[in-house]
């Protein structure tokens, strides 16, 4: 079963404590680890959220905005979509995200498979 392991953290507070050697090395050990148990299908990084476009349809029309759709002081920073055998094991791996470490929280969610109830 697929998982989507979204990482959510404070935007402000992530560009006051950037990364230093030790906490690349940790999110570069961890990437390792999960193609080394074959679960990793995707991860990638997400840009700032004030540079998102939002985009809603209102009487037949798009309707565009900048930035993100809702106010919060956490954002969507990042994504791991992984294959796991059930909830449990994606739990653990998202367990072991160096997010964790810095104040982010870490958001799991199945993959609605196609035709699928």
């Amino acid at each position: 079963m697929r998982y989507l392991l979204l990482i959510v953290n404070d935007e402000q507070q992530a560009a006051v404590r950037p990364l230093d050697k030790a906490g690349v090395q940790a999110w570069e050990e961890f990437l390792a680890e999960m193609r080394a148990a074959g679960k990793l299908l995707g991860a990638e990084r997400l840009r700032p959220s004030g540079t998102a476009t939002t985009v809603r349809r209102a009487d037949g029309r798009a309707l565009l905005s900048d930035g993100p759709f809702v106010e919060s002081k956490e954002q969507v920073a990042g994504y791991f979509l992984i294959e796991s055998e059930n909830l449990d094991e994606a739990l653990a791996w998202a367990d072991r995200l160096p997010t964790l470490d810095r104040g982010g929280c870490v958001e799991v969610r199945p993959i609605w498979e196609r035709g699928a109830d």
